[in-house]
């Protein structure tokens, strides 16, 4: 089967890399399309491509478009990296909040930043999948955009389009861990359950042999030794208090796990540090994807060839949805990690909440599997965050500003409801041109 792979959101030329550079590696025959809204992104992604393709002389037709409807038709896999807005609306779902003593490490899945940018995204995504229904019914749906779980929750509820969200985290913590373990990333094999960006190991285990004893021994020798060897980015303390307490280790490790827990962390303050500017630097993060994306457009217009390797598979986001794809195709039954309706695979936690867990790639699609009870402490870690979910989802598709306001409240980084409010409407006013369903509210 030939494959039409369709790239909404191309203009991520560093996603569009990756998943270029995995398509030829596999040799084979495909289309791919690549759709964005930005003219000057898609030419960038667009000549990146066509470098990279003539570079292998790879039998890849590739096709570039400003509507995604004229490239639908006939795909078999739509991928999608959409970030409604870009770096310069993230930079604002960060900035502002700072201005109320709020800090944010990412600022792209919970707390203000991430209750912001979902009112960005859940009108853009539902939009595309009505469009992939009205036209390519059949093809595999994925979802890279954040905030992963009230994305995909919105498309699910208002469409009822079968997407599912991915997310290398849990496969980088699986590394994680077996580094931590001193073993081959192979030899470990494990079960992770949650919402995306707060997903809990709950068991570890090396060549069949339970691991969660050396991981309970290695979190005490880490948490006594606390930062005298390492930086608080490197030592991910928090994580491994977590573990100690929970007796599940969290991904995706500090950086993403404190956004969680903003009771902890008042004025951004992280082990001396603070969260977002001198620890996980959101300034920094930005500067690297505005660098990123100019050196791509140096290569991408240049008449210089490609540097040596550009081609070459790199890790990233991108690094596991082809293997998924060719798995369904090929009945192959491997288990991956993804974003799908929670229709009994976890009895306790809520149905249809989007939950993060061991999925298998079989000739049926993405099925994921039926899993233990959760521990009670887990669940309650969870069970606001799905409360979260749901009424930010309907804050975005009804434009509802009260909504938006008890987002923020249930989020529990705003220290009063007069905060929530005031943060609500400045992130409304900021980001109006991106949200017009909330006109007139």
């Amino acid at each position: 089967m030939k494959e039409k792979v369709v790239l909404i959101g191309a203009g991520s030329a560093s996603f569009t890399r990756g998943l270029l550079a995995d398509l030829l590696r596999r040799e084979a025959a495909a289309d791919l399309a690549l759709v964005d809204v930005d003219p000057d992104a898609l030419k960038v992604a667009e000549r990146l491509a066509q470098k990279m393709i003539e570079a292998r002389k790879a039998p890849i037709r590739l096709t570039a478009s400003k509507d995604r409807r004229d490239a639908l038709r006939g795909a078999t896999a739509v991928i999608c990296t959409v970030g409604v807005g870009g770096r310069r609306a993230w930079e604002q779902d960060v900035f502002i909040p700072r201005t109320y003593g709020i800090y944010q490490p990412v600022g792209d899945t919970v707390m203000p930043g991430g209750t912001s940018r979902a009112l960005r995204m859940i009108p853009a995504m539902v939009a595309v999948a009505q469009d992939i229904l009205d036209l390519a019914p059949d093809a595999l749906f994925f979802n890279y955009g954040n905030p992963m779980a009230p994305v995909c929750r919105a498309i699910h509820k208002a469409t009822g389009a079968n997407v599912t969200g991915l997310c290398h985290g849990v496969h980088h913590v699986g590394q994680y861990l077996a580094g931590a373990l001193g073993v081959d990333a192979p030899r470990l094999k494990y079960t992770a359950v949650g919402i995306n960006h707060l997903t809990w190991f709950t068991e570890v285990r090396v060549d069949g042999e339970d691991a969660m004893p050396r991981l309970r021994r290695i979190a005490a020798e880490k948490i006594a030794q606390g930062l005298s060897t390492n930086s608080p980015e490197t030592a991910n303390v928090f994580a491994w208090r977590l573990f100690e307490l929970f007796g599940a280790f969290p991904a995706v490790l500090d950086r993403h796990v404190t956004e969680f827990f903003p009771q902890f962390f008042a004025d951004g303050k992280y082990y001396g540090k603070t969260l977002g500017v001198d620890a996980y630097s959101f300034e920094g993060t930005i500067a690297g994807g505005d660098r990123g994306y100019a050196q791509m457009q140096e290569f991408a217009l240049s008449d210089r060839p490609l540097p040596d390797g550009y081609g070459t598979r790199r890790s990233g986001e991108h690094e596991q949805v082809l293997d998924i794809i060719e798995d369904i195709r090929r009945d192959a039954g491997r288990v991956y990690s993804s974003n799908l309706p929670n229709r009994g695979q976890v009895p306790n936690l809520p149905d249809e909440a989007i939950v993060e867990s061991p999925a298998i790639a079989d000739g049926s699609g993405l099925r994921p599997l039926t899993q233990p009870p959760l521990p009670v402490g887990v669940v309650g870690t969870l069970a606001t965050r799905f409360a979260w979910v749901e009424t930010v989802v309907e804050a975005a598709l009804e434009g509802s500003r009260e909504k938006f306001i008890q987002a923020l409240v249930l989020d529990g980084a705003v220290d009063s409801l007069d905060t929530a409010a005031r943060l609500a409407d400045d992130l409304l006013a900021a980001h109006a041109k991106y949200l017009p369903q909330f006109k007139g509210n």
